[in-house]
């Protein structure tokens, strides 16, 4: 208990009056809550109208990702169509060469169960990684099956090596023009079929036999191709060069892989000098890209596909 003096105007004097301490104790807690309310307020108030450097920050970061969020997405987007163009591309190569489908293999970098989640159990990463492990198990023992048949093959006597060499020396990817595909025709201005692919090179150049075979034809003219040399290389393989300035070979003769058989030229219907190479199979026309990648670096290689699918106008 405490007691204050308060004025009492019937007697006109003062006398004592006595507070309990829980009359003291809520005031001192309504004291407090104010205080507290009021402190509140206040901060309200200064985050509503006034912002710390770091806020600011956060706030600008945030902006900018709202920003770039779209183009990002874009982005994936597009890098998804190409690697899955890459993909497509891989099991061509594969069927062109080895007449078998590529191996498929799953990629062991998914997360995706880790989506949404703070923490991850240890039995659930346990789990996930034993179901990665079988995978990549199975997924190395497909590619070790596909490497067997395809050993099998290659060592078989009646295999064909297909033609695999560039017929140009010193080439880069930055001599890749338009490759099998509709191109603009440089004389007409519209789409055409284009059966080959465009060797940009200088005239005179020396061109060679991408492997083993016998000269199955060769046609001097002023027209279409030009002077063409054709080579059948067995197993239903025939490459085409084509725009040659000159023909070193004659019908019917063996040649060696590398064997010099003409020089770059713009005979027949040609825009600039370049070596029009074909490579068939079974009178089926097929991507020469395919073909070139053991001639060049895995980094000229992929520049060279880039080059010879985003060249819209061919040279004949």
């Amino acid at each position: 208990m405490s007691s204050q003096y308060i004025f009492d105007k019937d007697d006109i004097k003062f006398r004592k009056k006595r507070t309990s301490v829980w009359a003291v104790l809520r005031r001192i807690l309504v004291f407090f809550v104010a205080t507290a309310s009021m402190a509140v307020l206040y901060y309200l108030i200064f985050a509503l109208f006034f912002s710390t450097e770091e806020q600011q920050r956060l706030r600008d970061e945030n902006r900018m990702y709202e920003k770039e969020y779209p183009e990002l997405q874009r982005k994936e987007e597009l890098v998804s169509d190409v690697i899955e163009g890459l993909r497509l591309k891989d099991d061509r190569i594969y069927e062109e060469i080895f007449s078998m489908s590529a191996p498929d293999l799953d990629p062991i970098s998914s997360v995706d169960f880790l989506n949404g989640m703070d923490s991850i159990p240890d039995t659930d990463i346990v789990v996930y990684a034993e179901r990665k492990l079988d995978k990549a198990v199975a997924s190395a023992g497909a590619v070790e099956a596909n490497f067997a048949r395809i050993m099998k093959a290659v060592t078989d006597s009646g295999f064909v090596m297909p033609p695999m060499t560039n017929p140009l020396e010193n080439f880069s990817f930055a001599q890749t023009g338009a490759s099998v595909g509709e191109k603009i025709n440089p004389f007409y201005k519209v789409p055409i079929m284009h059966n080959g692919l465009d060797m940009i090179a200088p005239s005179g150049a020396p061109v060679y036999a991408a492997a083993d075979g016998v000269v199955k034809n060769v046609i001097r003219s002023r027209k279409g191709l030009g002077n063409v040399v054709e080579i059948d290389h067995g197993n239903g393989y025939v490459t085409r060069y084509a725009h040659l300035a000159d023909v070193e070979v004659r019908k019917g003769r063996e040649l060696k892989k590398g064997a010099r058989i003409g020089y770059v030229g713009v005979s027949g219907n040609s825009f600039a000098p370049h070596l029009h190479y074909e490579v068939l199979r079974d009178t089926l026309v097929m991507d020469p890209v395919n073909h070139l990648f053991a001639s060049v670096t895995p980094d000229d290689y992929v520049n060279m596909l880039i080059m010879a699918v985003s060249t819209g106008q061919s040279l004949d």
